[in-house]
């Protein structure tokens, strides 16, 4: 006979657990910020920017400086209306100390203090104070100086005031607790996206940072707002028309701003925002943008008699082909999907926005006809190359009748067929690709050698990036397709590595396929599956020993040691060629010894900018970026 259980006795009224304060964050993080890495510890500091952000909204703050201290704590300062000091009516205690201790409490839920905010949740300045170390908080107010310290979330010192001061404005600097996060190491790039993209979204607002620990200083102002962002991102192309096209509008509170200019490449470049937050996700508002704008290149489009009568409408995806914009809603009460805030819900959004924006581009497009005949005319091109690319693409998909392994100075697969083991070292020449076929551990290393320099897909349509022989190789050999076709999830390798020469060649190579991959697989770049090797620079020999070097500044650290006492003998490797297999299988191939660096897509808005000027069509922003990068390079061949 079975026992009976007594459920009563493993869970009754003491097992009931009240956290109080903010107990709860310390306990459960990742609830809070995303996680407790790096991304979750770089969260900590754009609530703090958001908070003042959200004065700006308010029309109080003009200027946000953010500092890291050599420590790691950062100071975040604003001139917005601080913090209110006075007792809470209910709480009975300073408001400061409710906003910084009590989840669910602030201004945001006030639509008299706030018209629009971000951080609508309302927990993001307690949830810094209880996942750091220690946090300090002055407020400028009243003509005078508040200050108040809290340890781990808890208050420290009772609040203190001090006369003398005609400014106003709220001081935050917090250290992260290192209890609670993997590593506390701020990343400037990371900070750095995300205060220039919001100096763009709130144009006129000053933001300044610096970094104590390097000594780096960034100022960020943007009279020109989304216009100077757009312009921004286009830098080094061709553009129609030669300044963005600018809309802002309001309707019952609700505000809704945008630019956009069309470039002669061919890539799409759309980045929307709903109270400052990137939705990467798009959402409602990003729907009706695009459906607004679809609708009406193809009414001008039957209007100019571009498109004929018995002809099928252009799509959308041709009519962005070639489009940068920018767009940027604020409203009283935003409903983002998930937690994370990446996607807009609100209904009604999708008509307002269509509505704006299709009366606004109308009424330039009228006035511009010129423009409009471009913009037509070159998503009709687009959609005649779509058919094209259909086709290519067919030629790109692995079928087991396409045995790529067996083509001549192509694809010499590994045998292991666990995305998860195998790796493709993407080799620049036949050459290298030799040595590296003959040094590699064949069970789980495949060699792709690349004949000279693939395609600039940044000044080219897909139907001729798919007609590309280098490139339809490269797309089957990895498995995923392309553009409707891409599916990271038949990835065959997990780890795709670019090993080129270390000159000017190799390093232009490699630029190429970056693009190449963060335009067209950005997902693999996402997921980490993108590397570049490290091959030695110089290999030094003294007698029996001898040592690779992968730096500059090695060999000379190294060479006043060992010429102290006999002469030494220096390899300068220019080329991946002129190393056997078993050297390139030592120092850039073998996993326990080689050095290889993950590509990580830190800066989205500056990759773009880059990628840009780098690629494009206008020689003067790129040898603008050549000289002011030229004090950067670490391995120059002359």
């Amino acid at each position: 006979m079975a026992k009976k259980i007594d459920n009563t006795r493993s869970y009754d009224a003491k097992h009931i657990q009240v956290l109080e304060g903010l107990e709860a964050v310390r306990r459960r993080p990742s609830m809070y910020i995303g996680s407790t890495s790096s991304r979750g510890l770089h969260h900590l500091v754009f609530e703090v920017v958001d908070n003042s952000i959200d004065e700006v909204l308010a029309g109080y703050c003009k200027t946000i400086k953010i500092t890291v201290h050599e420590d790691n704590s950062v100071t975040v300062i604003d001139d917005g209306r601080g913090i209110p000091v006075e007792d809470h009516p209910q709480e009975k205690r300073p408001a400061v100390e409710v906003v910084l201790t009590t989840l669910h409490s602030g201004g945001k839920f006030d639509n008299d203090s706030y018209k629009v905010a971000g951080g609508l949740h309302g927990v993001g300045i307690s949830v810094v104070n209880a996942l750091s170390k220690w946090l300090e908080v002055e407020v400028y107010r009243n003509g005078r100086v508040y200050s108040q310290s809290y340890k781990q979330g808890k208050k420290a010192s009772s609040l203190k005031s001090t006369a003398g001061t005609n400014k106003t404005g709220t001081k935050i600097t917090f250290l992260p607790d290192d209890e609670i996060f993997e590593k506390i190491d701020f990343e400037n790039e990371v900070i750095i996206q995300r205060l220039r993209e919001l100096a763009f979204l709130n144009k006129g607002t000053k933001i300044v940072f610096k970094d104590l620990r390097s000594g780096r200083e960034e100022k960020f102002k943007f009279d020109g707002g989304l216009m100077q962002y757009v312009a921004y991102l286009n830098q080094g192309k061709e553009t129609v028309p030669n300044k963005p096209l600018y809309i802002y509008k309001t309707v019952n509170g609700f505000e809704v701003e945008l630019a956009l200019q069309y470039h002669a490449g061919y890539a799409e470049v759309l980045y929307s925002y709903a109270n400052n937050i990137h939705t990467q996700e798009g959402g409602t508002h990003e729907y009706g943008f695009k459906v607004s704008l679809t609708r009406l290149i193809n009414d001008f489009a039957r209007k100019l008699g571009l498109i004929k009568e018995n002809q099928g409408n252009l799509s959308g995806e041709d009519i962005r082909e070639g489009l940068t914009a920018v767009l940027s809603v604020k409203l009283l009460d935003p409903q983002f999907e998930g937690q994370t805030k990446t996607k807009l819900g609100n209904s009604e959004v999708r008509s307002t926005v269509d509505n704006i924006c299709y009366d606004s581009i109308e009424a330039y497009l009228e006035q511009n006809p010129a423009v409009a005949r471009r913009i037509i005319e070159k998503a009709i091109r687009a959609s005649r190359a779509r058919e094209a690319a259909r086709k290519a693409r067919e030629l790109t998909r692995r079928k087991n009748a396409l045995e790529i392994s067996n083509l001549p100075g192509k694809l010499a697969d590994c045998t292991s067929k666990d995305p998860g083991e195998s790796e493709i070292f993407l080799v620049e020449g036949d050459s290298a690709g030799g040595s590296a076929k003959q040094g590699r551990d064949r069970r789980f290393q495949a060699i792709l050698p690349l004949r000279g320099k693939i395609l600039n897909v940044e000044k080219a349509r897909l139907d001729k990036i798919l007609a590309n022989e280098e490139i339809r190789t490269l797309i089957t050999a990895l498995g995923t397709g392309i553009e409707t076709d891409f599916d990271i999830k038949r990835t065959r390798y997990q780890k795709i590595i670019i090993m080129t020469d270390a000159d000017v060649d190799g390093s232009h190579i490699r630029v190429l396929l970056l693009t190449f991959f963060y335009r067209f697989m950005q997902q693999l770049i996402d997921s980490g599956f993108i590397y570049i090797a490290q091959p030695p620079l110089y290999k030094v020999k003294k007698g029996k020993k001898e040592q690779y070097l992968f730096r500059e500044e090695e060999l000379d650290k190294l060479l006043n040691e060992w010429t102290r006492d006999g002469n030494v003998g220096i390899q300068r490797y220019k080329g991946l060629g002129e190393m056997n297999p078993d050297q390139l299988w030592e120092t850039t191939m073998n996993p326990d010894t080689r050095i290889i660096k993950r590509v990580e897509l830190v800066d989205a808005i500056q990759a773009d900018n880059i990628f840009g000027v780098l690629m494009g069509d206008k020689v003067e922003p790129r040898r603008k970026f050549i000289e002011d990068n030229a004090r950067l390079v670490q391995n120059l061949d002359i």
